[in-house]
């Protein structure tokens, strides 16, 4: 019998050739998973490395401060007045505009007063601006560099449309201050020499109070007593303002630290007028000069700091202690301002003890008699509606009301800088009004502190100013946050590497599942003729021939 072999070489053949694609295929896919494996877990490891990198660049430049240490040298190298420092040049010009207002208090019942029927009256006037410029001339370095020497002349300009009225039309009833500087010159002369004044006086017509305009109060006028003492001593000037002369003039010559050898000098008085030291008071710590003129001060300050300034208006240093946090044209600034101790009575504050030249006459607090270095002329200078001064020389003026906000003297500074941004300078001008042997007009007078007028200097920081320090605080803030920045990048990246790895564990595992599991080659019904296996199907060879 003849056996022929049909289906099972069929059967061979496709299972060998399936076993083989299936081979070839399984392995191209575990070959083209495990370069995507390589790759993601180098994506991993890397993203890993630059994150540690980027927190420890971060950590050691936080820790060690080196960049701040930098932009600090790099500020305090260029705050200093030398030539070819810009903030040199705004030093010497300054660009924001300076405004001067006065307010006058008007008297409206003098002869009430006189006398002794009531307490002062007095309405304020004003304000009466001006636009004031004070460049700096004949500018100087001295000692190879490390001071400067230059005068800065004032010069006043009218502005109209930021006034109440026409200083050559409103009239001002006051105190007759030249009258009054002349009773207190001849006050020790004698009984008899005051009272022959006295009668001159009254010959001429000469009273406790007159009237005049604005400007003449303010530029000068001829008085008639001062013009008939000219007569008889011919150095009295028969003149007579608050600010005369004062136009185009300037305080002396200043010499000032540039801040080279020490950023903390920087803009600090050496000397005025060729001196270190003053000559008006009774003590060497009254007379001493210091600090600023308030134009400039130096850069990084404290909260804790007390800053010093010198006003040659009041012939002294005042000191200003931090009041709280500001901000000026989106600027951030402390404000500083003075305390009541920097005007309080010498009882009170002992530093202000030489400033008393009259044992047993000491003002009280918030008042300076500077009649010393105002050529014996009754002058007390207070801050305005006697802010910050004993109540009682409020209490004694109908009229005159301190509050906090309207009359505070105060500087605003960007810390960083050291740059005034906003200032506001108010003083008032007071005579002491007291009773003069000889001199009948006074015999009802009580020591009164007369009000007469009060100045508020004020400055504001311009734009482009304004501009240019908010883009150098960017700076010096993106510098100092770098370390943190570089910390936070850090930290992001770390998140991100921690992420990527677990999820590439999974895939791991998943791949690794996957390929370890049986897979049917093909998915059609069992046959039952192929189900116990490989087998040879006979087919005799005679009976097909039958």
């Amino acid at each position: 019998m003849k056996y022929c072999y049909k289906r099972n070489s069929i059967c061979y053949s496709s299972a060998l050739s399936l076993s083989l694609s299936l081979s070839l295929t399984v392995c191209v896919e575990f070959s083209e998973v495990s370069i995507i494996m390589r790759k993601k877990t180098c994506c991993v490891y890397t993203t890993g490395v630059i994150s540690a990198l980027l927190l420890i660049a971060g950590i050691t430049l936080f820790v060690s401060g080196v960049l701040q240490t930098i932009i600090h040298n790099k500020i305090k190298g260029e705050m200093t007045l030398t030539e070819g420092k810009k903030i040199f040049a705004s030093w010497k010009n300054p660009p924001p505009p300076i405004y001067l207002q006065f307010f006058f208090f008007n008297v409206t019942n003098p002869d009430a007063f006189l006398k002794g029927e009531a307490k002062p009256r007095v309405t304020e006037m004003g304000p009466y601006t001006f636009r004031q410029y004070r460049p700096k001339r004949n500018v100087t370095f001295v000692d190879n560099g490390t001071k400067v020497s230059a005068y800065t002349p004032k010069r006043f300009v009218f502005l109209r449309e930021r006034s109440v009225g026409d200083p050559d039309v409103d009239m001002v009833t006051t105190v007759n201050i030249p009258a009054v500087a002349v009773m207190n010159k001849i006050k020790g002369a004698g009984f008899w020499v005051s009272s022959g004044i006295s009668m001159y006086m009254g010959s001429i017509g000469t009273t406790m109070f007159m009237t005049h305009t604005v400007n003449e109060l303010l530029w000068g006028f001829k008085d008639p007593l001062l013009s008939r003492l000219k007569t008889i001593k011919p150095e009295v000037d028969e003149h007579f303002g608050l600010l005369l002369n004062k136009n185009g003039s300037d305080d002396g010559e200043f010499v000032y630290h540039t801040g080279e050898q020490n950023y903390l000098d920087f803009g600090r008085i050496y000397t005025w007028q060729g001196q270190k030291m003053l000559s008006f008071w009774k003590t060497n710590q009254s007379n001493m000069i210091n600090g600023s003129d308030g134009s400039a001060f130096h850069p990084f300050l404290e909260k804790s700091e007390r800053l010093n300034v010198f006003t040659a208006d009041l012939c002294r240093s005042i000191h200003m202690r931090f009041e709280k946090e500001v901000e000026v044209k989106g600027i951030p600034a402390y404000r500083f301002t003075p305390p009541r101790a920097a005007l309080a009575s010498g009882k009170n504050n002992p530093e202000n003890e030489g400033f008393c030249m009259t044992p047993g006459k000491c003002m009280d607090d918030g008042v300076v008699d500077v009649s010393t270095c105002r050529k014996g002329a009754p002058v007390v200078v207070s801050f305005a509606h006697f802010h910050l001064g004993d109540k009682k020389y409020s209490d004694a003026i109908d009229g005159i009301s301190p509050v906090h906000e309207l009359h505070q003297t105060f500087l605003d500074l960007n810390p960083t800088m050291g740059a005034p941004v906003r200032a506001m300078k108010r003083a008032q001008i007071n005579v002491r009004l007291e009773r003069i042997s000889g001199f009948p007009l006074t015999r009802n007078l009580n020591n009164t502190i007369f009000p007469v007028a009060f100045m508020n200097e004020s400055v504001l920081i311009d734009d482009v100013s304004a501009a240019r320090i908010q883009k150098l605080l960017l700076i010096v803030t993106l510098v100092s946050y770098f370390p943190l920045i570089l910390v936070a990048l850090g930290v992001v990246l770390l998140l991100i590497t921690i992420v990527l790895l677990v999820r590439l564990r999974q895939n791991e595992f998943s791949s690794v599942k996957k390929n370890t599991s049986y897979t049917p080659v093909s998915g059609k019904p069992d046959d039952p003729e192929e189900k116990n296996g490989t087998h040879i199907r006979m087919t005799p060879v005679d009976q097909q021939k039958s």
